[in-house]
């Protein structure tokens, strides 16, 4: 299952996921950095967690849920995390925001709640090369607290 879709595609045994999703599916949001697993670009969600998709032979997702930053907007609107990296200018350059926001979404479904250790901790696998990670943990803050305003407002 790919974004909610179910897919049946045939795959070489030696094709990245990062690969399949940019030029098989054509979702070019997951980026491709290092193809080393070290910059934390091509992260994507597998069965809910942060995986590095230039690591991950797409063969191996056979049966898993996957998700990638184009599944994120809701009714067309950035999620709350989008909005976060937005109003908080989380993203400088941009070229890291996709895998930064698949990392925050990861983090935030099974911490709804972090305090700043955990945020810097759970984002380390994700390099940006122009902040100074303030703004970016400043994002997963605001994301947490509007995802927990709406939870309570529910």
């Amino acid at each position: 299952t790919l974004n909610g879709r179910q897919r049946d595609d045939a795959v070489a045994g030696n094709l990245l996921l990062v690969d399949y999703l940019r030029e098989v599916v054509g979702l070019t949001g997951t980026k491709i950095g290092c193809d080393g697993g070290e910059c934390g670009l091509c992260t994507v969600l597998v069965d809910g967690k942060a995986q590095h998709s230039c690591l991950t032979l797409a063969a191996t997702c056979a049966g898993k849920s996957l998700e990638t930053i184009e599944a994120l907007a809701e009714g067309g609107r950035l999620n709350a995390i989008q909005r976060g990296f937005h109003e908080k200018l989380g993203a400088q350059c941009g070229f890291c925001t996709p895998g930064m926001v698949m990392a925050a979404e990861a983090l935030l479904r099974v911490n709804p709640d972090p305090d700043e250790a955990e945020i810097r901790n759970e984002m380390a696998s994700n390099i940006c090369r122009c902040t100074g990670y303030v703004k970016i943990i400043e994002a997963v803050q605001f994301a947490a607290a509007e995802l927990k305003s709406n939870r309570e407002a529910a």
